[in-house]
């Protein structure tokens, strides 16, 4: 009976990604073991963040909603054994007035 090459049939897993909101900050953990910093593109826009990433066999995209709007500009990030470290102000939200003119 042939050999089964399980290899080609099994995924790497995806970085471990973790997403926590604070009062003033949105911070987003992902692991990416294997991958230098120079290889890293992170992009924001409002209530998206979308990273890429590339090493010699290896590609990963990820684009996820954030629970809150950011200020792009505001980006601070942490790179430690593997570990990027995104931190994003929230935006301040302006409240509407329910009143009528008159």
């Amino acid at each position: 009976m042939p050999e089964i090459c399980l290899e080609s049939r099994m995924r790497e897993p995806e970085p471990l990604l973790d997403v926590l909101e604070e009062k003033g900050e949105i911070t987003v953990f992902v692991e990416f073991a294997g991958f230098k910093k120079d290889s890293l593109k992170i992009n924001v826009e409002n209530h998206k963040l979308t990273l890429c990433a590339e090493a010699l066999n290896r590609k990963y995209y990820k684009s996820l909603n954030l629970p809150k709007r950011v200020i792009p500009k505001t980006i601070r990030t942490t790179w430690k054994n593997g570990v990027l470290e995104i931190q994003l102000k929230k935006a301040i939200q302006e409240k509407t007035l329910g009143k009528v003119a008159g």
